[in-house]
């Protein structure tokens, strides 16, 4: 994501390495890089334009104080003015209601259904709310299917009449039996098309006046960029939506979506959603998306990733069996399975200031980078993952000879394990509380 971008922009601010000062000239030459750099990343000429514009007045008006570099000023200005352009700061979605009711709209192909079960895990796990899916796309039988076994995957009960083809019966029976049911949110998914015409708004539209939402958002494919910002001032022309919703952010896009919706429709990003897995939904906040596009990483967004899968019972739990050496490779298994639930490695992997250049050419598979370690560690016997000392030479021959890995295979994991059992008891020996104290601290800068 935003890849050729982030190193167009860096490249630029090298025009302003070694100047003493701002000038008319040197700011001309990085502006015209800056402006080739958002055109190639699909970003429309007039917001282009303006853009460059506004960091021209911003940089030559500058008090550069002396502890200051030219090229460490622009940076700043381009920072606020990215994150200026994208919304300036995230924008929460309105549940309030009894029950809420989420409208979601958008073309075939970008990923609304898929957007809607993933939406559904995130209300229902880090808000605590019960939710319904309604299945109101009564022109694609398959998206009914598919918003099922989401329903299934999420733990999430879906609504669906497959008599009914009326969008607007279906939404209002579904949002009864969520009052009924004491369901705190509906999320209506939605029929699409393969392009905007006059009978898709009319349906929306008047889906939309029937069921009254508290928030409508409208789902675009990040990779289709103009297109998708094109098809979304189109909408919200018709519909008025809250907020936007980017797909396939993990895909071959150049970031124009995200960089131009918000100027375009003046409506704001809210969520980003990567991948297929129900866990890959993110809140969109523009400053950490400034702070990723320049190569300053994201260390925020990464921390939060952590706390999601952070259970203070079993640190408490950890902590003590670490005291005791006591530290097994069924605790190391465990915690493999918990990194694995924060995301894509390489994408975790950027969030680290300096690591995204670092790894841009490395192609990393999440299953293979564990798959090895995870059968290494479950062709143990129960005793010998508990009792990891007990790992002889003629244990490690069979267990690699299981797991289909090589004896230095089984040796290298194990050396792992034993850096990373002194590593944990270090960090857990400063305490949990004060490691979580020091997170919810870089949280609120």
């Amino acid at each position: 994501m935003f890849d050729n971008l982030s190193d167009k922009l860096q490249r630029s601010f090298q025009i302003l390495k070694g100047e003493g000062k701002i000038t008319e000239i040197n700011i001309a030459e990085a502006l015209k890089e800056i402006r080739r750099a958002l055109l190639d990343a699909d970003v429309s000429y007039k917001i282009a334009k303006t853009f460059c514009d506004d960091v021209k007045q911003k940089a030559i008006g500058a008090n550069v104080l002396t502890a200051v570099k030219p090229q460490q000023m622009i940076v700043k200005i381009v920072h606020d003015e990215l994150a200026a352009l994208m919304g300036g700061s995230s924008s929460e979605i309105n549940v309030k209601g009894s029950p809420a009711v989420i409208l979601v709209a958008g073309l075939n192909g970008s990923g609304k259904t898929t957007f809607c079960g993933k939406l559904a895990l995130n209300l229902k796990t880090r808000k605590g709310m019960k939710v319904l899916l309604a299945a109101c796309d009564t022109f694609r039988p398959a998206a009914i299917d598919q918003l099922h076994t989401l329903g299934e995957q999420v733990g999430v009960p879906v609504f669906s009449n497959r008599e009914e083809k009326n969008p607007v019966s279906i939404a209002k029976d579904a949002i009864a039996f969520a009052k009924k049911e004491g369901i705190s949110v509906v999320i209506i998914d939605t029929a699409g098309r393969l392009a905007v015409d006059n009978e898709l708004m009319d349906e929306i539209s008047t889906l939309h006046n029937a069921v009254k939402p508290s928030e409508t958002l409208f789902v675009v494919d990040a990779m289709t960029g103009q297109d998708a910002v094109e098809t979304a001032r189109i909408f919200n022309e018709r519909l008025d939506f809250d907020g936007v919703v980017l797909t396939k952010m993990d895909g071959d896009t150049r970031g124009g979506a995200a960089l131009s919706i918000k100027a375009i429709t003046g409506k704001p990003i809210k969520f980003v959603s990567q991948g297929e897995k129900m866990e890959a939904l993110d809140i969109f906040h523009p400053e950490r998306i400034a702070d990723r596009i320049l190569g300053m990483g994201d260390v925020v967004s990464l921390v939060e990733k952590a706390q999601e899968q952070f259970d203070e019972a079993e640190a408490r739990a950890l902590k003590k069996k670490l005291a005791k050496d006591q530290f097994t490779f069924m605790d190391f298994y465990n915690q493999i399975q918990q990194v694995r639930k924060m995301g894509d490695i390489k994408d975790l992997a950027g969030m680290i200031p300096g690591m995204d250049k670092a790894i841009k050419d490395v192609d990393i598979d999440n299953d293979k980078a564990f798959k090895s370690t995870e059968a290494i560690i479950m062709s143990m016997t129960p005793y010998e993952r508990e009792h990891p000392d007990c790992l002889n030479g003629s244990r490690r021959k069979r267990i690699a000879d299981g797991s289909g890995t090589t004896i230095q295979e089984v040796n290298r994991l194990v050396k792992q394990f034993e850096t990373s059992r002194k590593a944990m008891k270090q960090i857990m020996g400063g305490g949990m509380a004060s490691m979580m104290r020091n997170m919810a601290s870089l949280k609120r800068r």
